[in-house]
């Protein structure tokens, strides 16, 4: 058993599955659960400071400001829910979200990430408080995507269904792609 076979089995739930995880690399998993633990910290910090518009008589940042807490508040819940094990239905509420596929969870990171850039737009502490969360958004859209392809798998989607082992075509012939010929793009 490898290191991070024994990493991952650690740090992985009691009774959870991780049928769809399988085709996502390790990194990956643990980037998006670190920024978005890290970056809801930041985030519900930076929400109390965006609420300090309330001094400058600026309701939209007040607003953003509370937002952001929120939505940091929701991803800690939903990503390390042992931050917040004094809260009883919590771990109900992770256990929900950690079944779900990546897809959702990256649309629902977004979404609460948008709004404070809507209500307070100029202020830094909502660029990279949401920010995060966004980031962190993405970064489970891109795990919804999978793995790139093999070298073979690409070849035989550039070219066109050609199956492999099939005889090239002749160079004038212009359904020829670069990955079949190369003389066609070579300089002579």
């Amino acid at each position: 058993m490898s290191l991070t076979d024994k990493i991952t089995m650690l740090m992985s739930r009691p009774g959870g599955e991780n049928a769809q995880k399988d085709d996502v690399p390790w990194w990956m998993r643990y980037a998006g659960r670190g920024l978005g633990t890290v970056g809801s910290f930041i985030a519900i910090i930076l929400g109390l400071f965006n609420c300090l518009g309330l001094l400058t008589f600026n309701v939209g940042c007040l607003v953003a400001g509370i937002w952001q807490m929120l939505a940091g508040f929701m991803v800690i819940v939903c990503e390390a829910p042992c931050c917040c094990f004094f809260i009883d239905y919590v771990q109900i509420l992770s256990d929900r979200m950690e079944a779900r596929p990546y897809w959702n969870k990256a649309i629902f990171y977004v979404a609460l990430a948008l709004p404070p850039f809507f209500l307070c737009f100029l202020s830094l502490s909502t660029w990279f408080g949401s920010g995060m969360i966004f980031g962190t958004g993405v970064i489970y859209g891109m795990m919804a995507l999978g793995r790139k392809g093999s070298r073979s798998d690409m070849a035989a989607m550039a070219a066109a269904g050609t199956p492999p082992g099939a005889p090239l075509a002749a160079s004038g012939d212009h359904n020829v792609t670069l990955m079949e010929d190369p003389d066609v793009w070579r300089p002579n």
